[in-house]
């Protein structure tokens, strides 16, 4: 394919300058993130008996996948103790109070429940910390049930097996996997403000590229490895059973009724797909089919001004050489 106009590191730079969160930036979050743990580990210390029992960063930013338009952090809060509801929005009542106990510092309108989490605001800095509460039991590898994001349902998880799990695939391709993910979520946001119906949730992106680079694809070559993507979503309609064997056998996974199966990593039960919609696949099928096409049209372009033309078709106007 053609290079010309448009390569490899043409797209490094347009990442370090309009998709990825700076590296200020990102520091300062956690250093606001680490802040909030450390002031609950020292509360703690004092009070061995507190329910809130730990908080982990989690998320894109601890991941490092964030995007530069990222504009709040998620933590996971572990909560033991009998007392702790298990109906949803009592225990976003009951998260939110001990945070405010925990931070006497902060006004209650600082400690907001939400939908699915309570958001903790920083007046000087202006950054929202959602925190996910996690019912937890004692386990050695801090599984415990999170509130769902999507539906506000029950999910085991464990946030340190989760990072884990992205750690290794990004060991496995240095710098190159994250960044790839970067890029396909930069897409996807594209999409998403295109037609305000279109979904396609991070995470789905992060599986499907653990996935492909499981199977030995190399993402060190950014436009190939978005053909990656591209086409494997356009080939297999979504319809292959993505199944990890990280911490617990493929022959443990029980059967799903969805048309999209992508099993949470760390938990055989959870099928992250499972509220996708066959027209909402589509959707996706039919954008990735379109974005490939770009991708192709963009590398055998004969101009630069075409090839430019053909990279916004899947970035927007922001992309520019």
């Amino acid at each position: 394919m053609a290079r010309e106009h448009v390569n490899h590191s043409d797209l490094v730079r347009f990442a370090q300058e309009k998709v990825n969160l700076p590296k200020d930036r990102a520091d300062a979050y956690r250093t606001q993130a680490r802040g909030l743990r450390d002031k609950l580990e020292n509360y703690l210390n004092e009070h061995p008996d507190f329910t809130l029992k730990k908080m982990m960063l989690s998320g894109s930013l601890a991941k490092g996948t964030a995007l530069r338009t990222l504009n709040d952090i998620d933590v996971a809060c572990y909560i033991s103790g009998a007392d702790a509801p298990n109906d949803v929005a009592a225990l976003l009542q009951y998260l939110a109070e001990r945070l405010r106990k925990a931070y006497p510092n902060f006004s209650p309108d600082q400690v907001k429940a939400q939908t699915y989490s309570v958001t903790v605001s920083f007046r000087g800095t202006g950054l929202d910390v959602d925190v996910v509460p996690i019912l937890y039991t004692g386990d050695p590898q801090w599984r415990g049930n999170l509130v769902s994001q999507d539906d506000g349902s029950f999910l085991e998880t464990s946030i340190p097996l989760h990072l884990d799990f992205t750690r290794k695939r990004k060991d496995a391709q240095e710098t190159h996997f994250a960044q790839t993910v970067r890029l396909i979520k930069f897409w996807a946001q594209k999409m998403k403000r295109e037609n305000q119906d279109f979904r396609l949730k991070s995470f789905m992106i992060e599986m499907i590229l653990a996935h492909l680079s499981d199977k030995g694809l190399k993402f060190s070559d950014y436009p190939e490895a978005l053909q990656h993507f591209f086409t494997y979503v356009a080939k297999t309609n979504l319809h292959e059973r993505i199944v990890f064997e990280d911490y617990y056998k493929s022959s443990q996974v029980g059967s799903f009724k969805e048309p999209v199966q992508i099993i949470d990593p760390v938990n055989a039960k959870n099928n992250v797909s499972r509220l996708y919609t066959t027209t909402q696949v589509t959707a996706i099928v039919d954008a990735a089919l379109d974005a490939g096409d770009a991708v192709e049209a963009a590398l055998r372009a004969p101009t630069k001004q075409e090839t430019v033309y053909y990279w916004q078709k899947v970035f927007g106007s922001t992309f520019q050489i």
